[in-house]
């Protein structure tokens, strides 16, 4: 499998409400996504970092591929789903509705001197 379906570390519900931690270590940068019905976003891999996504609200169509085109996963995500996406793996989103997500990178995506971790795929050069 190209991606990793994962779940919080930690879950508690009572009379008030619910508390969901989705992670307590190993991750460096998180972020904040929101993406309209219809956008497109992605199409790129990252060479040094595990990325994980929990998604908040909406629905869309992950595509993971490998690099080398041998493998091509089709999944519709929808809010509560959490997953990983490994490095060289190709990850693309096609957003069915509006959705809010939050990302993980386990190194952060920002490298020395201005450099990303953002590649496309058929192409060593740096996306920025």
């Amino acid at each position: 499998m190209l991606i990793e379906v994962i779940k919080p570390d930690f879950e508690f519900t009572d009379n008030r409400g619910s508390l969901k931690q989705l992670v307590h270590k190993g991750w460096n940068q998180v972020n904040y996504i929101t993406s309209v019905a219809g956008a497109l976003r992605g199409n790129h891999y990252h060479k040094e970092n595990v990325e994980a996504f929990y998604v908040i609200s909406g629905e869309f169509k992950l595509i993971a591929e490998s690099l080398d085109g041998k493998e091509h996963e089709e999944y519709i995500m929808k809010a509560g789903d959490f997953f990983t996406v490994k490095p060289f793996v190709n990850h693309s989103f096609e957003y069915i509705t509006n959705t809010q997500m939050i990302s993980f990178y386990n190194k952060g995506v920002e490298g020395v001197g201005g450099t990303k971790d953002i590649f496309t795929p058929k192409s060593t050069k740096e996306n920025k």
